[in-house]
């Protein structure tokens, strides 16, 4: 397993946190809970970038061992640092693209498990990003008078993101072993 997989496993549990304290509350829960699932999916999508990003950085390390030091090695590290700083919004594409340019592997590949194939994956993926963009730039308008917005996150689309992520990890990881 990778450290990378062991990192993200540590953060998911945030969100999965977050999941828990939204179901502690009162039923019907309080119009302030809807914070928690939309913290949720920001925390559970924050954590699937920074597996991307501590995958990529792993892997390329492992394979430039045997060039360490040298000007190759500081070379390809130094950019891979520079393309990182600019690795936002990691949907389908953009996880595919750094993969394939700094370890020539398209882990896209891997991505299936049962009833989701790589199509649905990237989609679902992709969508994911997008509402973690909405939840984090968007904040629900509340208009007196006016009937209550529904909430952009509902606790199944949390619990469904957590579990999808996980498995998006591990057959990530697959790649590479």
């Amino acid at each position: 397993m990778s450290k990378a997989k062991l990192s993200f496993e540590s953060s998911i549990k945030d969100a999965e946190d977050l999941l828990a304290h939204f179901d502690a509350m009162p039923k019907p829960p309080p119009p302030h809970a809807e914070v928690l699932k939309r913290a949720g999916i920001v925390v559970a999508l924050t954590a699937w970038e920074t597996y991307v990003e501590d995958r990529v950085r792993e892997e390329v390390t492992l394979r430039l061992r045997v060039v360490e030091g040298s000007y190759v090695g500081k070379f390809v590290l130094t950019r891979l640092e520079e393309e990182l700083k600019r690795f936002h919004t990691p949907n389908a594409e953009k996880t595919r693209k750094l993969f394939a340019d700094f370890l020539e592997v398209d882990v896209t590949q891997s991505w299936e498990w049962p009833n989701f194939d790589r199509a649905k994956i990237k989609k679902t993926l992709d969508e994911l990003i997008s509402l973690r963009g909405d939840v984090v730039h968007r904040s629900k308008v509340v208009v007196a008078g006016a009937p209550p917005q529904p909430h952009m996150v509902k606790r199944e689309d949390l619990e469904r993101s957590i579990r999808f992520l996980k498995s998006l990890v591990e057959a990530t990881d697959k790649a590479f072993i």
